[in-house]
């Protein structure tokens, strides 16, 4: 009764190369990032040292439609951090 149990193991291995290779190909095909990173600037300098949710509640004093209007399909302006980065 051992040969079952072997060709289960070598078919559970089979499968586990299989999904592993098919993961590292998703991820090596996967888009450039294209957003924005918070730039290094007197404005946004401020922020760096900040933890994310604390800095985020500053960016709405210039990123308003009065000052500096976000484009309609911009996502959700209270997590800004999430997508724009600091280095």
């Amino acid at each position: 009764m051992t040969a079952p149990k072997k060709k289960k193991s070598l078919f559970i291995n089979i499968a586990f190369l299989i999904t592993s290779i098919g993961i590292l190909l998703f991820l090596f095909n996967a888009p450039e990032e294209t957003t924005a990173k918070l730039p290094h600037d007197e404005d946004h300098n401020r922020f760096m040292d900040m933890k994310k949710k604390a800095a985020e509640k500053f960016c709405v004093e210039c990123h308003n439609p009065e000052d500096m209007a976000l484009p309609e399909d911009h996502p959700p302006k209270y997590r800004c951090l999430f997508c724009h980065k600091r280095d």
